[in-house]
């Protein structure tokens, strides 16, 4: 095995260029002054070389790392460019993350399909499929389902009856989908599992008995959606995960959720049926909200809290029942200042 500088193993990522430092500039819609340079690929700060182009975000402990780089390019924020080296060109961009994520796309741009249905495929007969799209090996499209143009499904996916795909989706190796429309430029990563019964059932003395799921899976435009996550279809309305959205890996989305555009759901995290989260919700990793709760527009709640009522746009929440985070932290100040006057206490009536 051999270890290279440039990210992208290329028996991994698709690779393209060069492209000249003018194409990088447009890719990252930034500026830099003109010079003849040809750019080969995007390296970290340390080991990049005279033929990549890297970028610095505003971290102190990368400082260094900036002031010694040898890369030909660094895409950096204004107030930084005056400190990219004399021998580097400053590619200058006040969002400096996104212009590098173009940057990235532009050198390993996504392979796009290779339009046909493989022969070890299952492919109902009334199934309607887009010539431009991909079918991997041993697929299953199920009856009446509809695959839009250049979509990419991967191997051992399944899509059931009647489920529709909008152009340009991307389905992972393992994935199930039923019960669920899909807009346009939905990714759903490798075992994620939509559409499935929600957790729903009536308790009687003779035990539990199961309340048909009779809703659906609404994804719009443009959501990523985790590796082994699960998207519960409604019980009669409509789970629904609003245009933008990004989930994490392990994600559970419980029947009849809502999410507005934009949010963002990190790993771990649950959501517990019929609760809405408004329009760029993040909640952190291994959060969990109880059934029934609305989560107010832009509101954050962070790793490992839990929020069992409704939380107002904008708040910053925190801790276990989740409250907000200035009240949580004056709480955690006064108990460390009772734990420690307690001690004090202690050590003043120990004898000598």
């Amino acid at each position: 095995m051999t270890a290279s500088s440039m990210p992208g193993d290329p028996r991994f990522f698709r690779r393209t260029g060069p492209h000249t430092l003018a194409a990088v500039v447009d890719a990252a819609e930034a500026e830099a002054p003109p010079r003849r340079l040809m750019l080969h690929g995007v390296a970290p700060l340390r080991g990049a070389t005279q033929d990549e182009v890297s970028f610095f975000l505003d971290r102190r402990k990368l400082a260094d790392a900036l002031a010694n780089t040898r890369a030909g390019a660094v895409i950096v924020h204004p107030d930084m460019a005056a400190r990219v080296p004399a021998g580097s060109v400053a590619i200058v961009s006040h969002e400096p993350n996104v212009a590098w994520a173009k940057v990235a796309a532009l050198f390993h741009p996504l392979p796009p399909p290779v339009a046909g249905i493989h022969s070890s495929a299952v492919v109902a007969p009334d199934a309607r499929i887009d010539p431009t799209s991909e079918i991997g090996p041993l697929a299953v499209i199920d009856a009446n389902a509809e695959v839009g143009p250049r979509c990419r499904i991967a191997p051992l996916a399944f899509i059931g009856p009647g489920v529709v795909l909008g152009a340009d989706c991307r389905i992972g190796p393992h994935v199930s989908v039923t019960h669920a429309l899909l807009g346009e430029r939905v990714c759903v990563y490798p075992g994620a599992r939509i559409g499935q019964d929600g957790f729903g059932f009536a308790i009687t003395l003779a035990g539990f008995h199961s309340v048909p799921q009779l809703g659906r899976v609404i994804v719009e435009d443009d959501v990523e959606i985790g590796a082994n996550t699960t998207i519960d279809r409604g019980a009669l309305d409509d789970t629904v995960i609003g245009a933008g959205s990004r989930l994490d890996n392990l994600v559970q989305i419980g029947h009849n959720v809502r999410l507005g555009r934009g949010c963002v759901v990190v790993a771990q995290a649950g959501i517990s049926g019929s609760s809405v989260l408004e329009d760029y919700v993040m909640l952190g990793g291994q959060s969990g909200l109880t059934g029934h709760v609305r989560i107010g527009k832009q509101a954050r709640i962070g790793a490992q809290a839990g929020v069992i009522a409704d939380v107002p746009a904008g708040a910053d929440m925190v801790g276990s029942p989740a409250q907000p985070v200035k009240s949580f932290f004056r709480e955690v100040a006064i108990l460390r200042r009772l734990v420690r006057d307690r001690e004090i206490g202690k050590r003043s009536k120990e004898p000598g």
